[in-house]
């Protein structure tokens, strides 16, 4: 069953229920009036037992209303479709004694109480027909039960010693009859219908309403995502920024000092290209634009060849690049792959400043895990919250902001969940998980 159709029957199991209550009283009222009318016309023994039999079917829908307000009032789903379906017989058995009272007026008390007690009966089966039901078997069943009780009683009941007259009457009788119940199955299953596409239309509605309202949030959360990036490259390009000019008025100051000021500045100039350069990174890295090739990936190949693209970095700073991978082969795209782990471990490198990096592979749980252990000052708290789900509320150091963006942008087009941990003063480790590739 789809989610629509499981809407749909909930609410009409609910509207169903809320309705049962006043045609139950009104059930009472009417045993009550119906007893009082005919118990000086009809055989007491038998008006009795029909009240009984009415009266029992009316406690038992009682009982069965009760049951459902206080378990399932609020329920939705499998559990409300059971508990309709396994009471379902108390509204055609209830149709059945109902329609039973025909046993005990027709061609037995005067003419008008007979008509009254039609009347009725005819009363009882409009309720139905607007009473919401549940399910058209549901009605189908309470309507056919009625009029099984009723031309059941006209066949019991025939004047057969009344001649050709008396039997045509009581055909035109049953005839009425049938026409009757045709006419309420009709209109019953065309408001079944009715309301059936109402509520279809109403959960429509209330599907779009909630898509559009989950596109505003997510409208919202891209707007917030891009005045923190905006924020955090205009932090980050700040610094080295305004570095130039420092020293460029030193330079224009004291001319002598050249040579230490000329490495500051090619220093500052190095940092502004590194931020541009994840700019760009991160420019590329649209889920449009691009396609993730799925494939086996030899990890130690992988971790080597990274390695050596960053080993010039880490001897200008002095640090120990080493790396460590067991052999075995992870499902991913090995371009973006690389990007990913080259992205952790520039990260890693610029922000050591002496020690050394280790990058590493390793089986765990049943998977792969890219490990990168560095001995740099660690990651604040705060952006320990951030990483990696996206850009910090403030600017960070040394272009981790973006760094931090590129990393969590690659680790969603490949599906490979990343974290990082602070080793206290000592450092920090990122990690990266794989899938295991499995021959055969």
């Amino acid at each position: 069953m789809s989610p629509r159709e499981s809407w749909v029957s909930t609410q009409l199991a609910h509207a169903f229920m809320r309705h049962a209550q006043p045609t139950l009283h009104t059930a009472v009222l009417a045993i009550m009036a119906t007893v009082a009318l005919l118990y000086r016309h009809v055989d007491p023994w038998d008006l009795s037992v029909w009240a009984v039999a009415a009266s029992s079917m009316t406690l038992l829908r009682y009982a069965i209303l009760h049951a459902y307000r206080a378990r399932l009032a609020e329920a939705d789903g499998v559990a409300l479709r059971e508990f309709m379906s396994l009471h379902s017989w108390a509204w055609p058995l209830s149709a059945v004694v109902w329609g039973a009272l025909m046993f005990v007026v027709y061609h037995r008390a005067p003419v008008e109480e007979q008509l009254i007690c039609m009347l009725m009966l005819s009363g009882l089966a409009a309720t139905a027909v607007s009473s919401s039901p549940p399910c058209l078997r549901t009605f189908s069943d309470y309507c056919n039960g009625l009029g099984a009780s009723v031309l059941a009683a006209f066949v019991w009941r025939m004047d057969f010693g009344g001649g050709v007259p008396a039997a045509l009457d009581t055909g035109a009788e049953m005839a009425v009859v049938l026409v009757f119940l045709a006419v309420a199955h009709v209109t019953g299953r065309r408001m079944y219908r009715a309301r059936h596409i109402s509520l279809e239309r109403q959960f429509d509605r209330q599907e779009l309403i909630k898509a559009l309202e989950e596109r505003k949030r997510a409208v919202a959360d891209a707007e917030a995502v891009r005045t923190r990036f905006i924020a955090s490259a205009a932090h980050e390009l700040r610094r080295p920024v305004h570095a130039l000019g420092l020293y460029a008025d030193w330079l224009t100051l004291e001319p002598e000092f050249a040579t230490q000021i000329a490495r500051k500045i090619a220093d500052s100039t190095r940092k502004i290209d590194d931020l541009f350069d994840s700019l760009f990174s991160l420019a590329g890295l649209d889920p449009a634009s691009l396609t993730v090739h799925t494939q086996p990936v030899d990890l130690a190949a992988l971790i080597h060849t990274v390695a050596e693209e960053h080993l010039p970095l880490a001897r200008e700073k002095g640090l120990r690049l080493r790396t460590r991978a067991a052999s075995g082969q992870a499902l991913s795209d090995p371009v973006l792959l690389a990007r990913l782990v080259g992205s952790l471990l520039s990260n890693a490198l610029r922000n050591t400043h002496g020690g050394g990096v280790l990058l590493a592979a390793r089986p765990r749980r049943g998977q792969w895990r890219i490990e990168l252990w560095d001995t740099g000052a660690g990651i604040a708290h705060e952006r320990q919250q951030t990483f990696p789900q996206g850009i910090p509320q403030q600017g960070t150091a040394e272009g981790f902001g973006l760094e931090l963006a590129a990393i969590y942008r690659l680790s969603q087009l490949l599906g490979h969940p990343v974290g990082m941990a602070d080793r206290q003063g000592k450092g920090s480790v990122f990690w990266v998980e794989l899938a295991r590739y499995e021959k055969g």
